[in-house]
């Protein structure tokens, strides 16, 4: 990788694309349960970046989720990621201005970090003129590295069911088409990554482990062959987990409360992500003895706390796009 230098500027080079150029960057949710750092699903929402190359300095303006609140410098995770691909590629634009239209909430499980990462990086590849773009670093790996994990990166990347992993700086993902709704429940209050991840133990039984596999491979393998009708019983086996939920429960006891409350009545809840979100999965199963799937959204409703946000979302749309 060659050290990072100014290009040329908007009007006197071809490395940079003229004008502006936006992206479009879906939330998600990851874990679904027991899939725990290796599944992930694209969300309906999406957050909007727009970004074009001046010819100096940095402009950021922000709309939306985090307006007022986050920061519009150097250090706006969108710009780092940004600075994070021109720096492998091995240029840096002499200015740049960027605005931010976020719908995704914040610190809720939803992958607003992610979809900032993801959004960075492919808004600053769009920047580039094709012949510099096509000589770019692996995106989903790179992004990966900067969350931590992939398991929201790619399906914000790549949209569908990701099922993914990462052993040291290899990352894989398998992404698969999935039709169907969920519901998602945000409460007004959120709870910082960092903090929920600090409540998990060092290790669980092995006959814990064990039972928390056959739920992951029954969800993913249930997602993606129910041909768009998943069932509503298999569901509430497969979204069992016995890894990391409980033990986040000091940090969200509302919304785990939620959560055991919905599945005693029969819809297929988890946390989503890192919490405090709560998805629902809503099936139209004709098998489902209990409720339609509009009765499920508006159980749904019903039983969420006041206060809370509740949000119909297509499950596994399009991942991050270049708007024409």
């Amino acid at each position: 990788m060659s050290d990072p230098v100014s290009g040329a500027g908007p009007r006197d080079g071809a490395t940079w694309t003229e004008g502006p150029v936006a992206v479009e960057v879906p939330a998600t949710t990851a874990n679904l349960g027991p899939g725990y750092d290796c599944l992930g699903l694209a969300l309906e929402l999406t957050d909007t970046l727009v970004g074009e190359v001046t010819e100096a300095g940095l402009v950021v303006e922000v709309d939306g989720e985090g307006a007022g609140d986050v920061a519009l410098d150097e250090t706006h995770l969108v710009v780092r990621a940004m600075r994070r691909y021109f720096e492998e590629v091995g240029v840096q634009p002499p200015g740049l201005r960027l605005h931010c239209t976020n719908r995704i909430p914040h610190s809720r499980g939803l992958g607003s970090s992610s979809a900032a990462i993801v959004g960075g990086l492919v808004l600053a590849r769009a920047l580039l003129a094709a012949d510099v773009r096509s000589a770019g670093p692996d995106l989903l790996a790179l992004a990966a590295e900067m969350e931590g994990h992939p398991d929201n990166v790619a399906p914000a990347l790549l949209g569908g069911l990701a099922i993914c992993g990462q052993r040291g700086d290899e990352v894989w993902s398998t992404v698969h088409e999935v039709t169907g709704r969920v519901v998602v429940v945000v409460p007004p209050h959120g709870v910082r990554t960092e903090l929920a991840r600090g409540l998990l133990p060092d290790s669980v039984p092995h006959a814990v482990a064990a039972q928390n596999s056959g739920r992951a491979a029954l969800l993913g393998a249930h997602l993606v062959g129910s041909a768009g009708r998943p069932s509503s019983r298999v569901l509430l086996l497969a979204t069992q987990d016995f890894l990391h939920q409980e033990y986040r429960r000091p940090a969200m006891p509302d919304s785990l409360d939620l959560v055991a409350a919905l599945r005693a009545l029969g819809v297929p809840a988890v946390i989503s992500g890192a919490g405090p979100t709560v998805l629902a999965f809503v099936c139209d199963d004709e098998k489902h003895v209990w409720y339609s799937e509009q009765e499920q959204v508006d159980l749904v409703r019903e039983t969420a706390p006041d206060g809370w946000l509740t949000l119909e979302q297509a499950a596994g749309g399009p991942g991050a796009r270049v708007l024409a």
